[in-house]
């Protein structure tokens, strides 16, 4: 009897232009695994991929072989596939060769010069709020912060985006704290005056691919030249860099 036809496959339905198709396959049992994934079954992996088990499993043993997945020998997960060490070497020399620097300026380069106001790029430093990397306006008037001071942790729109999502993507805004609520719920935080009387600002967070808090990106300038419609190229900027390390 003829085997049932099968829907196709994820590898198939998003395939490299001008690629291999076992390759795609490949590669997509090992985007199977999600972050909460330490090991999946072979159902579990043909489901999630609509390939057959019998391709599956030739996949598996290339992949195998070249130490991306290991089978799981012993424990509750016996007979279920995890990744291989190699994905952890990879991973190394990926953030060894990965800057910040070259991920972050860009972006701040490109906001001032849509929105002509100076770009920063904060993180928390102990107690403190730090002011990683900074592209300054054209204008002759604007705030005069510096790459490498330190700033208020609980003042401004960058400490309050910081303080808002601390707890990651997915953790809840501070019990008590309706501004960080507010924050939260608009994804961005645009206050006038609130560090320095005379200085506007607007930040939007900026994650790890884990979904942790990396820094808050900001866009600041004198309150006579404050603009809502800044508020879309900040979140577009800080959404450009999120998930990329």
């Amino acid at each position: 009897m003829p085997r049932k036809a099968q829907t196709a496959s994820l590898a198939d339905d998003h395939a490299a232009p001008g690629g291999v198709a076992a390759v795609d396959r490949a590669l997509s049992l090992l985007a199977a695994f999600g972050q909460d994934d330490k090991a999946l079954t072979l159902t579990e992996l043909a489901q999630r991929t609509r390939l057959y088990k019998s391709t599956v499993l030739r996949l598996l043993a290339s992949l195998e072989h070249a130490g991306l997945v290991r089978r799981m020998d012993d424990g509750p997960s016996q007979g279920s596939w995890a990744l291989g060490s190699e994905v952890a070497r990879l991973y190394g020399i990926y953030m060894a060769s990965f800057s910040l620097e070259g991920l972050v300026l860009p972006a701040l380069r490109q906001l001032v010069a849509l929105t002509g106001e100076s770009a920063a790029f904060h993180v928390r430093q102990g107690a403190a709020r730090l002011c990683l990397y900074r592209v300054d306006s054209p204008h002759p008037v604007r705030d005069h912060i510096k790459a490498g001071d330190l700033l208020d942790p609980e003042r401004g729109s960058g400490a309050r985006v910081l303080i808002a999502f601390e707890g990651g993507a997915a953790g809840g805004a501070p019990a008590g704290d309706p501004l960080s609520r507010q924050i939260r719920a608009q994804g961005y935080c645009a206050l006038r005056g609130d560090r320095t009387a005379s200085v506007a600002g607007i930040s939007a967070p900026v994650f790890r691919v884990d979904g942790g808090l990396l820094g808050a990106l900001t866009l600041t300038m004198p309150l006579e030249r404050y603009d809502e419609r800044h508020v879309a190229p900040v979140l577009a900027a800080a959404r450009g860099i999120s998930g990329r390390v």
